[in-house]
């Protein structure tokens, strides 16, 4: 899952993201309208964690932009008061609102519920050549045997098993599992590779694609390292 977290507060949204990335959600922030829209315009979010009273351009105008350009992003409105306004009115309506200030077990419980329904058409239990993710309880197994993963490592062998065998770049892969604004440069795939790979153990199920990727397989064989190639830096 993917959220974008908007507060201008910037204590109030650190603690936000704190508590959603111990729980394996990839977070970004931003702590005025105009770098919202402008992640809004270049990544895919699950969830937008939106301050109620976020300064000009206001949170208005990002719902407008999530209802106007079709996106599936879900909105969990922070408010200073809770009213029958949120699911009505002249301006686009929040998917839920909650009022500050607010317990962060009750955050965390909001922003999965939101979130589940973009992706509810996906399995939770995902299983090729040997290798099982269980997505809803963060769990990665190789026949039968454990796999003690990082966040980024299961984040990677989830869009990998996902992908059914296709091949996925670098930057796909970046975009799904590594935050922005971080402080690794673009080998940062090919790192977290290379200990996913060594955790995976033999025979290899993670192929390399010159120039275009990786993939899974159903068997042993991997190929040379392709660059993956990154348009931002890389957690």
């Amino acid at each position: 899952m993917r959220v974008l977290v908007v507060e201008d507060e910037e204590c109030l949204a650190d603690m936000i993201a704190a508590e959603l990335r111990r729980a394996a959600i990839v977070v970004d922030i931003a702590h005025d309208g105009r770098a919202a829209l402008a992640g809004l315009r270049l990544g895919a979010y699950d969830v937008l964690v939106l301050d109620g009273e976020l300064p000009a351009p206001h949170g208005d105008a990002l719902r407008r932009y999530v209802v106007e350009h079709g996106l599936a992003t879900r909105v969990l409105l922070l408010t200073a008061a809770v009213t029958d306004d949120r699911v009505a009115g002249p301006e686009p309506a929040a998917d839920d609102c909650l009022a500050k200030p607010f317990a962060h077990e009750e955050l965390l419980t909001r922003v999965l519920t939101l979130g589940r329904p973009a992706r509810r058409m996906e399995p939770q239990v995902i299983e090729r050549a040997g290798v099982t993710v269980d997505t809803a309880h963060r769990l990665a197994a190789r026949d039968g045997r454990p796999l003690a993963l990082s966040r980024t490592e299961f984040g990677v062998l989830e869009v990998l098993l996902r992908a059914q065998g296709a091949v996925v770049s670098g930057d796909e892969l970046i975009e799904e599992v590594w935050e922005e604004h971080t402080s690794y440069g673009g080998n940062a795939v090919r790192v977290t590779l290379g200990a996913l790979r060594a955790k995976l153990g033999d025979p290899p199920v993670i192929e390399a694609v010159p120039g275009a990727g990786y993939r899974m397989t159903d068997g042993p064989g991997a190929g040379g390292e392709p660059e993956p190639g990154a348009r931002r830096e890389a957690v």
